[in-house]
């Protein structure tokens, strides 16, 4: 069992790879390198999710692909948040289409 946190192995086994990785090819090696049983790999796969979401060495380049942000150019990288589409809602931004509420009959208690 490797004395290194989850988030380093992962750094440098993409430093090896030299490509992009699906998040559960990475998540693999990273569990075989940490010799972790399959109820360990159960209980870390979410906390490893979020620390390569959040370490800023790392990118998801789509299609559930991370790489090295070092990689990739900073336009590549970042997600331009003014070409989001933004439907127009109520005044507290939120747009719920709303449903008509429909009788319901209950005939179990006859």
């Amino acid at each position: 069992m490797s004395t290194k946190s989850m988030i380093n192995i992962a750094y440098e086994l993409m430093v090896k790879k030299r490509k992009p990785v699906t998040f559960l090819k990475l998540w693999e090696d990273v569990a075989t390198m940490m010799g972790f049983n399959e109820q360990q790999e159960e209980d870390n796969i979410a906390q490893f999710y979020n620390d390569v979401s959040l370490d800023e060495r790392f990118v998801c380049i789509g299609e559930n692909k991370w790489d090295l942000r070092s990689r990739h150019t900073f336009v590549e990288s970042v997600i331009d948040t003014d070409e989001l589409i933004i439907e127009e809602g109520d005044e507290d931004g939120v747009y719920v289409e709303e449903e008509p509420i429909k009788d319901v009959v209950i005939d179990d208690y006859n």
